[in-house]
């Protein structure tokens, strides 16, 4: 059966691997974006989307309403949007950089979330996906908001899964590591950059606490989001599941 999908931030990136993911295992899908360019090039993949700054309230509340209408309903929401934020120490982190973040990862999670499990429940078989990142398993030097935001996924995760699960609907997070692409190269750059390093040795460093010396396809990160929207994991909520080529520490 077709069911109908929500990615947010779902046109760049591992939003834009995971929407493609799921129309091609045959489901309809609706993404959100911030950047207007982005989302043009991804609406050329089979896609239904919209702009949408998920720490916008009313952003949200029209996004999830065009979603809506467009599909009949919601039965797999992917909450994808996040920031990385500023690489510096805590006592120097400026609080609107900080709030920025906490803005989008975690009460944008929240505000799109709440909107949504209304449709969740009357699919019959709801799914929801957040995602947290490594920087939720371990502590991240030089990255207070962001590794704050993504542990704090993992808990309004496990509370979801409790609260939904009388109603069918399965809660997980996914946790990658260093995924490439754009984003990883520019978190590397403000590595270096805080370290003293050149790119190439925070690469190397970053790599070393791996026990698998590469960087994470979209693709495997995408595969593993079908995965638990299926009925293969119909018995798996409340999880917190890492792609991270066994990553050992931050």
């Amino acid at each position: 059966m077709k069911r109908k999908v929500l990615v947010t931030a779902g046109a760049g990136g591992i939003g834009r691997a995971i929407a493609r993911a799921f129309v091609e295992a045959g489901d309809e899908v609706f993404v959100c974006d911030v950047s207007e360019t982005a989302l043009a090039a991804a609406l050329t993949d089979g896609l239904q989307g919209c702009l949408c700054d998920v720490g916008d309230r009313g952003q949200v509340e029209e996004m999830v309403a065009r979603a809506v209408a467009a599909m009949g309903g919601i039965d797999v929401l992917v909450n994808n949007a996040g920031i990385s934020g500023p690489t510096a120490p805590v006592h120097e982190m400026a609080p609107d950089d900080w709030d920025a973040v906490v803005r989008v990862n975690l009460t944008g999670t929240f505000l799109v979330t709440r909107l949504c499990v209304p449709y969740l429940i009357a699919s019959g078989n709801g799914v929801i996906i957040n995602m947290s990142s490594a920087a939720g398993r371990f502590g991240y030097p030089n990255r207070s908001p962001y590794a704050a935001t993504k542990w704090g996924l993992i808990g309004l995760t496990k509370t979801l899964a409790m609260e939904l699960g009388a109603h069918n609907v399965r809660v997980n997070a996914i946790q990658p590591g260093a995924v490439d692409g754009e984003r990883l190269q520019r978190v590397f750059a403000g590595r270096a950059k805080a370290a003293g390093q050149s790119l190439e040795e925070a690469t190397v460093a970053a790599l070393a606490k791996q026990s698998i010396k590469r960087l994470v396809d979209p693709k495997e990160v995408a595969a593993l989001a079908v995965f638990l929207a299926s009925d293969g994991a119909k018995s798996i909520s409340g999880q917190a599941l890492p792609v991270d080529a066994d990553l050992q520490s931050n």
